[in-house]
């Protein structure tokens, strides 16, 4: 797996010298990550219907563990998908208040393909840091299901089967994005002080609700976490001074306010909703 090279200098995006890397992953690692079943899980798991999915998890390491995430339909019409977290794993990692993740992912080609990387712990602390659903091709859903904040963001970078660079840093007052080197989001809500969650990986298949379900013909889908890393400041004291502030302007686009639910829900826009190219829409502020 290639890991980006962290050489201590400050970054063009502000975040500032030196952080430790405090994770790299290894998905292979049954140390670092749990395979097949999470809480974020109904029982945790192996399925889902209540948010629209079609997944039944399973702890294959062929749909997980070389970083590609699979999803292959099964003969009663549910998918057996790929799911990686880091809770009940022997290391039990956690991002915390101030940390900053970056992975790079190759995106999905087929409909119904529903790809994240996100955060959860105890019922909650959802922090998406990307879903994606190649119906809407250009367009990546950035959402704090914490506080509230949630941004689409298209830009023609964003394809299917195309590679994206993302960073989030997760801090107390505001949760920012980057995509491809560029800062997208900044939600000026934040995750507060002593804010800590497991990571999720993961592919689900959509049932149909909100995005298309998988053509009759598709019997399997895949996407690739190519890194994935966590960064954390030497001083884990979360200061407005190091709090990088979103030049976007603001939306009244309405949130989502349900922490359960890892669908955006009627706050979907349609495949061919017009909106400008490389532009980003901000909630939450």
């Amino acid at each position: 797996m290639d890991n980006p090279v962290h050489d201590g200098t400050p970054s063009a995006e502000g975040i500032g010298p030196g952080p430790e890397v405090v994770f790299t992953a290894d998905f292979a690692s049954t140390r670092q990550w749990v395979a097949g079943r999470s809480w974020a899980y109904p029982d945790g798991g192996p399925v889902n219907p209540g948010d629209n999915k079609l997944d039944h998890l399973t702890a294959d390491p062929a749909y997980s563990r070389a970083g590609t995430f699979r999803a292959t339909l099964r003969k009663d019409g549910l998918w057996d998908t790929g799911l990686l977290t880091t809770e009940g794993s022997e290391e039990g990692f956690t991002v915390r208040t101030g940390d900053v993740l970056e992975a790079r992912v190759r995106l999905p080609r087929e409909a119904g393909a529903w790809p994240a990387i996100w955060t959860w712990r105890d019922g909650g602390q959802e922090i998406d840091v990307f879903e994606y659903h190649p119906d809407n091709p250009d367009l990546l859903e950035l959402t704090n299901h914490v506080r509230g904040g949630n941004s689409y963001y298209r830009d023609p970078s964003v394809r299917p089967g195309g590679q994206v660079d993302l960073r989030v840093r997760f801090g107390s007052r505001s949760v920012v994005w980057w995509v491809n080197g560029r800062q997208v989001f900044a939600d000026r809500q934040g995750v507060g002080r002593s804010w800590h969650a497991y990571l999720i990986v993961n592919l689900s298949v959509c049932a149909g609700r909100y995005h298309p379900p998988p053509a009759p013909h598709v019997k399997e889908m895949s996407y690739e976490v190519q890194s994935l890393v966590v960064r954390r400041p030497a001083a884990l004291a979360d200061t407005d001074a190091d709090e990088p502030e979103s030049h976007e302007p603001e939306s009244h686009e309405p949130e989502s306010h349900e922490p359960e639910s890892h669908e955006p829900e009627a706050h979907e826009p349609e495949a061919h909703e017009p909106q400008a190219r490389g532009t980003e829409v901000e909630s939450g502020a």
